[in-house]
């Protein structure tokens, strides 16, 4: 499958981190030793592209990364990226180290701006999907959200160890601003009684009638699962004051997990996934293929014109809704 078209691929991890992305640049960087293809890191994003932060990268410099959290190559926003300027000093980085395509690893904001880059300079460009929110249209799952929920059940099965012995209603937050996935996921995984989600706003008297329901129903302990963006008050602060109000019989406690999420090893399911699109993504650009992004489909690796993965809004799984409701009986 070996290209003599390309020859030099550069590699860059860019928005926030994500379990899984330090597999996927593994899996890049030895797709193209494996491929007899220079492999350069961009380190820093984006804003790398334009400082020519480059480093020429082989097998060896990426071993025992595959078990690591966050990124080897740095992540940072770019604001001077989003100029003609800036995209303009990029470009012409790319072309001093004879650079033939690019592979961005990142969210909805890297790939648009791997996007505008590509329609303007006529580089290649490959998307990979490293997002712990799992709001990318074109994949099942995203680089880290598996981890994520990982991390956020451990959380919540301890939390639940302590609202079960000092008899509490605990909010916990967990990522997600405009997407509930983490939340939703989470929730029915870890036993919540009640999932509050960006997608549903249920409205606080509606919330007040299911806690009412659930302590007349002998619990005497309760979990709420709070997307990060969920619409029910204007933070989950400001949400527990008004339960403990209205609800006096509670004794309300408050757990927002944050970026804890967003760390730690990646599951196994996030580095043979983050394996799998990375070899992908060379290989789509040996056969001269741009503006892509790779996903999981239907557990096959498929891909996505990038413009339908930046501009797709992804929906709530409305099965997993309905199940929530039967269980938090």
């Amino acid at each position: 499958m070996k290209s003599d078209k390309i020859k030099n691929i550069a590699v860059l991890t860019s928005g926030g981190d994500a379990p899984g992305m330090n597999a996927a640049i593994r899996a890049v960087v030895r797709s193209c030793a494996f491929y007899e293809i220079n492999c350069i890191g961009v380190f820093r994003g984006l804003q790398g592209l334009i400082e020519g932060d480059f480093k020429v990268l082989g097998p060896r410099d990426v071993k025992y990364i595959v078990s690591k959290g966050g990124t080897i190559l740095k992540s940072a926003r770019s604001k001077e990226f989003v100029t003609a300027e800036g995209r303009a000093k990029a470009y012409e980085n790319l072309k001093k180290h004879q650079i033939d395509g690019l592979i961005i690893i990142g969210g909805d904001g890297s790939f648009t701006g791997g996007l505008v880059f590509s329609k303007e300079y006529d580089i290649p460009v490959i998307g990979i999907p490293g997002t712990i929110d799992n709001d990318i249209v074109g994949t099942s799952h995203t680089i880290g959200f598996d981890t994520a929920l990982n991390t956020a059940i451990d959380a919540i099965d301890k939390i639940r160890d302590t609202a079960t012995s000092h008899k509490r209603l605990f909010f916990v937050e967990v990522m997600g601003r405009d997407a509930g996935h983490i939340a939703l996921n989470t929730g029915i995984g870890a036993g919540a009684e009640e999932i509050l989600i960006p997608e549903e706003n249920i409205g606080l008297p509606k919330l007040l009638e299911k806690l009412k329901r659930s302590k007349a129903s002998g619990k005497s302990s309760c979990i709420v699962v709070v997307s990060e963006g969920g619409k029910i008050g204007k933070n989950v602060f400001e949400l527990s004051e008004y339960v403990e109000e209205n609800l006096p019989e509670y004794d309300v406690r408050v757990s927002v997990l944050g970026h804890m999420q967003r760390g730690g090893s990646p599951s196994c399911f996030d580095r043979v996934l983050a394996s799998r699109l990375g070899v992908k993504a060379v290989e789509l650009l040996m056969l001269g293929k741009t503006q892509l992004m790779v996903g999981l489909i239907n557990d096959q690796v498929d891909t996505t014109p990038l413009e339908k993965a930046i501009k797709g809004e992804t929906s709530i799984d409305e099965e997993l809704i309905r199940i929530s409701d039967i269980l938090s009986i």
